[in-house]
């Protein structure tokens, strides 16, 4: 399985970076060929459905992730349920100074992938979330 954490700070309260952390549709601002929305639910409770969907012409596929655990505005642990990923995220902010520490944990299985490629999809993955994370901490505060 393919594992990474991304930390970054920011100048935000906690609760703002929450709201751009858990801004779904955001999250497929920076991943090519990806729209993200909230399949189940409001996207802001345990057993609602945040889904990302990936496609490139005929070549298309779902990642349906499940909210396992969510406590505003500290943590939000997904399941990633998929047939073609697997795996789990844990999104963490906590409070640093004036500002936030947000935490990235994913752990990723892509379907027929052999393990011997997990650090290359680590690798990957690390520089599209990363692009993901900076861009919802530099994104203006969510319509509330």
């Amino acid at each position: 399985m393919a594992r990474f954490t991304l930390t970054r700070r920011c100048s935000l309260p906690p609760s703002d970076a929450w709201a751009r952390l858990t801004a779904w549709p955001r999250h497929g601002d920076r991943v090519p060929f990806t729209r993200v929305g909230v399949a189940r639910g409001t996207g802001r409770a345990a057993g609602d459905v945040v889904l990302a969907r990936t496609g490139v012409g005929p070549v298309r596929f779902d990642d349906p992730m499940e909210i396992v655990a969510l406590v505003e505005p500290e943590l939000c642990r997904l399941a990633k349920r998929g047939r073609v990923v697997r795996g789990g995220a844990e999104l963490r902010v906590r409070p640093v100074g004036g500002g936030s520490a947000v935490i990235w944990t994913e752990e990723l299985r892509i379907t027929g992938l052999p393990g011997l490629f997990d650090p290359v999809v680590a690798s990957a993955a690390r520089l599209v979330f990363g692009r993901v994370l900076d861009h919802l901490l530099a994104a203006p505060p969510p319509a509330v």
